[in-house]
């Protein structure tokens, strides 16, 4: 087992709760002079050698984190580089990696880069990133929060823009969300909005539409997390009572983040 792979186990363990492995030892043997015999599972030994930071010899062993210590959106940026990890980048003209304020106290995450993103390095700058522009400093005026687009953090799952703006495939959001959680992780905000189902997907592994997701808290990790509907599915004529409910999905987000 390479130490990608066993990376990628052992994230999606710490995702469910775990934070330790445990050694397991075999039952002494009945000859009290024989020496007690212990069974370290195969998957700890492939820890020792391919995270050989971890001592094998301890009662208990940590889960490593998914990101290096004191890590920064530049280092992750820097990490990122001229990405060729899936097949997106065949497609791309720019990586998009995020904008805003580094110490954002709300974060949103929408899907992927679309043709504006692509072109200009920068997310959500198309009709759909001009609606969320309207939709977070329209509604914290209305609320009376001081709040613009630059106070907050803008990510996506993916950083390559998916042809014809197709939903990614789980493999693209698998490689590209080691960059996406390094980020949260790097701003800690005190809350996340998750924009669109690929977005509460990626965040949350749950597969249930916006419609049932919405409005309510979740958490990544220890950050609460809320889920509402992109952008550009509100850029739909027909969905007039999407954009209600988005509105106020937003509204609740904003006073808990900024009240």
């Amino acid at each position: 087992m390479d130490a990608e792979l066993l990376r990628q186990y052992l994230g999606f363990y710490q995702d469910l709760g775990f934070t330790t492995l445990y050694r397991r030892t075999a039952p002494v043997p009945p000859d009290p002079v024989a020496p007690a015999v212990e069974s370290v599972p195969a998957a700890l030994q492939a820890v020792s050698r391919a995270l050989p930071g971890i001592d094998l010899d301890s009662a208990s062993l940590p889960l490593p984190g998914l990101a290096p210590e004191n890590d920064t959106l530049q280092k992750i940026r820097e990490d990122i580089g001229d990405c060729t990890r899936c097949r997106l980048h065949a497609g791309r003209h720019s990586i998009v990696f995020g904008s805003g304020n580094e110490k954002a106290r709300l974060v949103f995450v929408g899907e992927g880069p679309g043709a504006d993103e692509d072109m200009q390095g920068l997310p959500f700058v198309g009709r759909a990133g001009q609606l969320l522009t309207q939709m977070i400093e329209g509604t914290a005026k209305r609320e009376g929060i001081p709040l613009e687009r630059k106070d907050v953090y803008i990510c996506n799952v993916v950083k390559c823009r998916p042809p014809e703006n197709r939903t990614p495939e789980p493999d693209e959001m698998e490689i590209c969300g080691q960059f996406l959680f390094r980020q949260l992780l790097a701003i800690r905000p005190g809350a996340i909005c998750a924009l669109g189902a690929t977005a509460a997907r990626a965040l949350l592994g749950r597969r249930e539409g916006v419609t049932r997701l919405r409005g309510n808290w979740y958490k990544w990790r220890d950050i609460p997390l809320m889920v509402t509907y992109h952008p550009s599915y509100l850029l739909r004529p027909y969905n007039q009572n999407a954009k209600r409910e988005a509105w106020d999905d937003l509204r609740k987000v904003l006073h808990f983040v900024y009240d």
